[in-house]
């Protein structure tokens, strides 16, 4: 496999994992803040907004505290699992899931906040529980959402750079992804090598954000009733 490729499979594997990782905890957060109101609900909202305002390098130091061999978390991870997360593979997914987390709570938020929360009252007292309710009511009316999430948390997974950097470091075969790498060519003044990066990248945004637009234009209203009254 050529280096742009493997640059190219390295983005895809771990962006794709980063959303996964935080996909369930991402669409609980979002749920409970559309849903309920409890004390510190608050900062909540404003730690998760911290990653979208702060230097990404700075959040990337601060995952080079959490996750470093010396700190409480990483030391944990080191004795029980054998695991190393710093200037790992592991750290890249870090990096993106914290960068991509934000998006994904944001718009799933607005979504379950669309779904009228009158329909699931009438479907508890039919005697639904709320993990039914959850499964079959509001998850598919707030789908088209919570999927345009999801694509915004990997196209911002794809294209994260400043905490990947600090906590993963630009290490070929092992940390490099499609931004570490056009960065790395453009500081040895190897353009070319720059410029067919940049292609693929561009390419694979298109695809992502291209994927979205078709998938919401798929859910719009009338579309399913129009095809049932042929």
């Amino acid at each position: 496999m050529s280096p742009a490729w493997s640059v190219l499979a390295l983005t895809l594997r771990t962006a794709a994992l980063a959303v996964v990782l935080i996909l369930p905890p991402g669409l609980a957060i979002a749920w409970l803040l559309a849903r309920r109101s409890w004390p510190g609900k608050s900062v909540v909202e404003t730690l998760l907004a911290l990653p979208l305002v702060m230097p990404p390098v700075a959040t990337g130091l601060l995952l080079l505290r959490l996750l470093g061999r010396r700190s409480a978390v990483g030391g944990w991870l080191e004795r029980i699992f054998g695991m190393d997360v710093v200037f790992t593979w592991r750290a890249v997914v870090a990096a993106m899931a914290v960068m991509a987390l934000p998006l994904l709570v944001r718009s799933a938020r607005h979504a379950f906040e669309s779904v009228d929360p009158r329909l699931e009252q009438v479907a508890r007292t039919l005697g639904a529980s709320w993990p039914r309710i959850w499964r079959e009511l509001t998850l598919p009316l707030a789908a088209p959402g919570v999927v345009g999430g999801v694509l915004l948390a990997f196209a911002r997974a794809l294209g994260e750079f400043g905490a990947t950097i600090i906590v993963a470091g630009d290490i070929p075969g092992r940390t490099r992804t499609l931004a570490l790498a056009i960065y790395g060519h453009v500081q040895l003044g190897e353009d070319d090598a720059a410029l067919r990066l940049l292609a693929i990248s561009v390419a694979v945004a298109f695809l992502t954000v291209w994927s979205g637009e078709w998938f919401l234009r798929r859910q719009k209203p009338g579309r399913g009733s129009s095809r049932g009254s042929q």
